[in-house]
């Protein structure tokens, strides 16, 4: 069987606790790119993070992240 692989790498997590909201940045281990993953309850969302030009927000990959 193939190894499984992690593609995504969680880089920040903000919320949890009492409010049962949090969101999380995930980077694309291939890419670089960034999104913005946000939950509330039941509810939750993902959406690419751009800049102020509108281009993808890329976090440069290095050896470690792959």
């Amino acid at each position: 069987m193939a190894k499984k692989e992690d593609r995504f790498i969680k880089t920040v997590v903000d919320g949890g606790g009492l409010t049962d909201s949090r969101m999380e940045i995930y980077v694309d281990r291939k890419t670089g790119v960034n999104y913005l993953f946000a939950q509330a309850g039941y509810a939750g969302g993902l959406c690419v993070l751009v800049d102020r030009d509108g281009k993808p927000i890329v976090t440069p990959v290095s050896q470690e992240m792959e």
